[in-house]
């Protein structure tokens, strides 16, 4: 599973409860370019528009600038592929309990792009600040061992 592009800053913003996997609407010359590492989901997001997911602020960068129609939008809406009990739950969730839903990474299954999606509670700053706190930890004890 080569994975293609990650949300580094997600699990710093967001507490993940829970994980989906979903396919993504893409044109050819798009499959190639995320193939190529010429995508980006760095604050991008999932968001339910008229019974429909869609990925909406994700960068895919032409794969051959010249070869690309003069109309095209790196940075087009993309439909997200759920099934139908898949997308009720995901509306429940967003509407009572107040939760997002965050795009993770791009890889790749069986020759084909995956999206995974992160059902994801916001942090506060002082939650932020403990898995700082954390890591600087973790690090501190790396270190040692290594010296």
């Amino acid at each position: 599973m080569p994975d293609y592009a990650d949300n580094p800053k997600a699990n710093f913003d967001y507490e993940i409860l829970e994980t989906l996997e979903a396919g993504l609407v893409l044109k050819g010359f798009e499959v190639k370019a995320i193939k190529t590492g010429k995508a980006s989901i760095k604050g991008s997001y999932v968001k339910i528009v008229n019974g429909r997911p869609e990925l909406i602020g994700a960068t895919v960068s032409p794969y051959q600038p010249g070869n690309t129609p003069k109309d095209y939008d790196p940075q087009r809406t993309r439909a997200v592929l759920l099934s139908k009990k898949q997308i009720a739950t995901l509306i429940g969730l967003s509407q009572s309990q107040g939760l997002t839903l965050v795009p993770l990474k791009l890889y790749g299954v069986h020759n084909k792009v995956k999206l995974l999606i992160g059902i994801a509670r916001g942090k506060r700053k002082y939650d932020k600040r403990e898995s700082i706190k954390k890591k600087d930890v973790a690090r501190a004890r790396q270190r040692g061992r290594e010296e």
